[in-house]
């Protein structure tokens, strides 16, 4: 019989057809965002980044993720006697490149994109000219492609039976407690009185 490596027959061996992760694609990016509030800015106080959303699609070997967030940049003007928040929504398109397991797979395959780092404001600075923001958002997204591939499984005969530690049990109530009793003393063994099943008592 002939047999392959680690001593398994070919006989015992089966190949499935299922779906599992066959790519992935990692990127961080770090984008400088110009925004033009309607006051000149004085000083910025604070930025922060909400309502992220993203989606993804495989393009050939790669996958694009478009998404957009909000900008908020909470800024004093008129020489710092007034204060406001300016709110912008900044799109984006990131290009990942995927690395295969196997040979490339076909353009259907499900995409599904994870949010390392949610978009978050790493610098904010008034820029020279004095009336706009320039704003430094990082983010890092995971992708991943889903497709068919093959596995290879060994399998067990049919007259294979599981080993299984069975007690056994006793039809009579008075032997079922002694076994119960005898039984306790020792560790990890539990056995089931008929007690415990009122409809099963014997008649």
């Amino acid at each position: 019989m002939k047999r392959v490596e680690g001593g398994v027959t070919l006989k015992r061996l089966r190949q499935i057809v299922t779906k599992a992760v066959v790519a992935k694609g990692k990127k961080r990016t770090e984008e400088r965002v110009t925004l033009c509030p309607t006051n000149k800015p004085t000083s910025i106080l604070g930025c922060w980044v909400i309502n992220h959303t993203c989606s993804a699609k495989k393009v050939g070997k790669f996958v694009e993720v478009t998404g957009k967030f909000d900008v908020n940049v909470w800024y004093a003007y008129s020489n710092h006697s007034k204060t406001a928040v300016f709110s912008e929504t900044v799109h984006y398109k990131d290009k990942i490149k995927l690395h295969f397991r196997e040979g490339e797979i076909s353009v259907g395959d499900d995409v599904r994109v994870r949010v390392v780092q949610e978009p978050n404001c790493i610098e904010a600075i008034i820029s020279p000219c004095g009336t706009k923001f320039e704003i430094v958002v990082e983010r890092e997204v995971v992708v991943e492609v889903v497709g068919e591939t093959t596995i290879c499984i060994s399998v067990h005969p049919l007259d294979f039976e599981e080993e299984w530690s069975f007690n056994d049990e006793s039809s009579s109530s008075s032997s079922s407690s002694s076994s119960s009793s005898s039984s306790s003393g020792g560790e990890g063994r539990f056995v089931l009185e008929s007690s415990s099943f009122p409809d099963e008592r014997p008649r």
